[in-house]
């Protein structure tokens, strides 16, 4: 997804995870489960003055949106999800094989040759500048993922947006696809043709964002006169 994009038609905050691998610095005790996660949310929109909004989350932070809609559905509108991991089935096999090298002694080197292996799928690469980043992050000392069960989706009561990537290697978009609908009681699926889990912002920026507009903007075109 493109912020600036979104950004021309939508006030958006991109929000870095306290001690991520973003630029946020952590202060006080570090998150230990999914209660501080959605404790640390409930504080930050009180910050931000937005007592409901939308969330917006790819991969493991569709997981956490999905998490935080559930601790407090009155304060989500609608819920997007693109390419979630952990929400709707777990991961393949061969994806977390390839994955546990950067995992168990994460490098520069293993995090762009396990980036290039998702990619190449789409028979593209993302540029130089956002692979570097990416295996910057992938080495950050300490890095640690908050995550746990899979979400009660069946009980989210918003309208939720899935869009998956098409060839995706994090997991099966059918299967996942086949169990958003089966599961969500407001929502909708689609596929975005060409993408992968991690190349998708480059691989289908166009249609990522309208579908994105298009669904977080239905309730001001509905509620105007």
């Amino acid at each position: 997804m493109s912020p600036p994009a979104l950004g021309r038609r939508r006030r958006v905050y991109a929000v870095d995870l306290m001690g991520d691998a973003g630029r946020t610095e952590r202060r006080g005790t570090p998150f230990r489960d999914a209660g501080d996660l959605t404790t640390w949310l409930d504080s930050l929109l009180d910050g931000l003055g937005l007592a409901r909004t939308d969330l917006c989350g790819h991969s493991h932070g569709a997981w956490i949106a999905v998490t935080y809609a559930l601790h407090a559905p009155q304060r989500v509108g609608r819920l997007a999800l693109v390419d979630p991991t952990q929400v709707f089935a777990g991961f393949r096999t061969s994806y977390l094989l390839r994955a546990l090298p950067t995992l168990l002694r994460p490098t520069e080197a293993r995090a762009r040759a396990f980036l290039a292996w998702e990619t190449e799928a789409a028979g593209t690469r993302p540029d130089e500048t956002w692979q570097r980043l990416y295996a910057l992050a992938s080495t950050v000392p300490g890095r640690k993922f908050i995550t746990g069960g899979r979400p009660r989706t069946a009980e989210l009561p918003m309208p939720v947006l899935v869009l998956l990537a098409e060839h995706s290697r994090a997991h099966h978009a059918a299967k996942v696809a086949e169990k958003a609908r089966r599961t969500l009681r407001h929502g909708e699926v689609a596929l975005l043709p060409g993408a992968t889990h991690h190349s998708l912002p480059h691989t289908a920026p166009d249609g990522l964002n309208d579908r994105l507009l298009d669904f977080l903007g239905r309730r001001e075109r509905t509620s105007s006169p």
